[in-house]
């Protein structure tokens, strides 16, 4: 009798270990940390941030894209990323119509430095930044504007579609500051 409780209390530890061992990994296994998910404006898409730019800005957003352009200004350098919708895990995809709203444009803006050597071998990329304003698109023939976010933190996906690696950027926002003015678009007056 004594040998089938210590058993059946092995098995309960057992099994209680393995429960926490479980929640433990599911919860580091988050492919951003915590805080910038905590800072950020939930749900916001690159629809919402392009049709109603002013009530974002200065604000925190998460948005996945696929780098397209990349100029540099100065010490800045301005991605230009082609909108990729974020599943629950903040991974970035294709959205279901590369000629909806959600097929769109952005750029984000950091220090070159702040950027690891690989990132223009990333596929995609995972961007949490802080709305800096509305820049013009690179289409000489187009007037519109998109949506400038002053890099946080980055983290990009590699070329193998089964891949797990990753490299990541993080921003130093005291050494980061706004659009430099002759990039603004509409805001290099202010």
């Amino acid at each position: 009798m004594r040998m089938g409780r210590y058993l059946q209390l092995n098995v309960m530890r057992s099994s209680a270990m393995t429960i926490g061992v479980a929640c433990l990994l599911s919860a580091c296994s988050s492919t951003l940390p915590s805080r910038y998910i905590h800072q950020a404006e939930p749900g916001v898409t690159l629809t919402m941030l392009a049709s109603d730019p002013d009530r974002y800005r200065d604000k925190v957003v998460i948005l996945g894209g696929v780098i397209v352009e990349e100029t540099q200004m100065g010490d800045h350098l301005f991605l230009r990323l082609r909108n990729r919708p974020l599943d629950k895990d903040y991974m970035p995809h294709r959205p279901p119509s590369l000629e909806g709203p959600e097929a769109g444009h952005y750029w984000v803006t950091m220090r070159r430095q702040d950027l690891p050597l690989d990132y223009r071998e990333w596929a995609r990329v995972t961007v949490v930044g802080q709305v800096a304003g509305k820049r013009p698109s690179s289409a000489e023939e187009k007037i519109e504007t998109e949506p400038v976010l002053a890099a946080m933190y980055l983290r990009g996906w590699g070329n193998a579609v089964m891949s797990s690696g990753a490299s990541t950027a993080t921003v130093d926002r005291n050494y980061s500051t706004s659009v430099p003015k002759g990039a603004r678009g509409e805001f290099s007056g202010q």
